[in-house]
């Protein structure tokens, strides 16, 4: 008989919470300024093309991208409307919170997706035109030293943004949950008991982390760009964002091929460098921050299995 396969469940830091993926729902748990935990749920929509999309290898990492970025946005406006506001005064405060006329437009995850492409422009398009700049030396003036010269500033760009990012109380405290929530994916994964001392005993970094595909998406890009010419510099910007959803594409297949081989002795180290960057995107988070971690994690599982008994219900009444 074979191992059941352990679900691969992902998640996100909010505003003083964790956010979880489950199979059929998304569930944040924040911890309010009462020190109570209050919770949101979005239900997923089971879109057939989308569902096809993300069977299609290369593709279905974009679509992922994209789609984790709409959703994600509405769990972070949710924890930061709410985590620093007393439960008696949520009436007072959707009142005054009212959605801009950009979000009645658009949706919040329409603005979350947009949000997501302006930032990666212009995380591609200000190394593509800073490298220009050293041309003139003859090091860097070729193709290939331009594009290795392209990836650096990227990479520089990349870690000083989340090291001076880091340094503010506010996201180093998300840092914080993000420690925590990993922390829980791994001992779900090890098949611990989610306790407190149980989940604080793992490792805060995770081979599937969204930092470690922003780190891919560095190094993937600078084999990919070599393909097409670096110059003029009209035709090397517009080849760059051209080619964004194929370096999301392949970082994506990257990150899942490094997390299936982590347990594979000589090829678990392919995913290290992203782990080392997951050192600045994560902190160890505190035992009260775990324990709204697991809450969360705990309240997806049990949505996710409220669905499926309805499913089969439903199921079974058709039969």
């Amino acid at each position: 008989m074979s191992k059941q396969k352990t679900p691969a469940y992902g998640g996100q830091a909010v505003m003083e919470g964790v956010m979880f993926a489950g199979k059929h729902t998304y569930v944040t748990a924040i911890r309010r300024k009462d020190d109570t935990l209050d919770y949101f749920e979005v239900k997923k929509k089971h879109r057939p093309i989308l569902g096809f999309l993300k069977k299609i290898p290369l593709i279905r990492g974009f679509v992922a991208i994209i789609e984790a970025s709409g959703n994600g946005v509405k769990h972070l406006n949710f924890s930061t409307e709410r985590y620093d506001v007393a439960p008696e005064d949520d009436e007072k405060m959707l009142e005054e919170n009212k959605p801009s006329k950009l979000s009645l437009i658009l949706g919040t995850a329409a603005i979350g997706v947009l949000s997501f492409l302006f930032g990666k422009f212009l995380f591609t398009l200000l190394p593509a035109l800073a490298a220009e700049a050293f041309r003139p030396i003859p090091i860097f003036s070729g193709h290939v030293g331009q594009n290795m010269i392209e990836g650096f500033l990227k990479l520089v760009l990349l870690l000083s943004y989340l090291y001076f990012i880091s340094m503010t109380p506010l996201i180093k405290r998300v840092f914080q949950y993000h420690g925590a929530e990993h922390k829980v994916i791994n001992a779900y994964e090890n098949k611990l008991p989610l306790t407190v001392e149980n989940v604080q005993a793992q490792s805060r970094l995770h081979y599937r982390c969204g930092s470690s595909f922003i780190l891919f998406t560095v190094i993937i890009g600078v084999f990919i760009y070599l393909l097409v010419p670096s110059e003029p510099l009209w035709l090397r910007l517009v080849s760059r964002l051209a080619l964004i959803p194929l370096v999301l594409g392949v970082s994506y297949e990257v990150l899942q091929a490094t997390n299936k081989l982590r347990n594979i002795p000589v090829l678990r180290y392919l995913g290290y460098p992203g782990l080392w960057l997951q050192l600045l995107t994560t902190k160890e988070p505190k035992d009260d921050q775990v324990e709204v971690a697991i809450a969360s994690f705990n309240e997806m599982l049990r949505r996710d299995g409220e669905y499926e008994k309805e499913a089969a219900k439903t199921s079974a009444k058709v039969v």
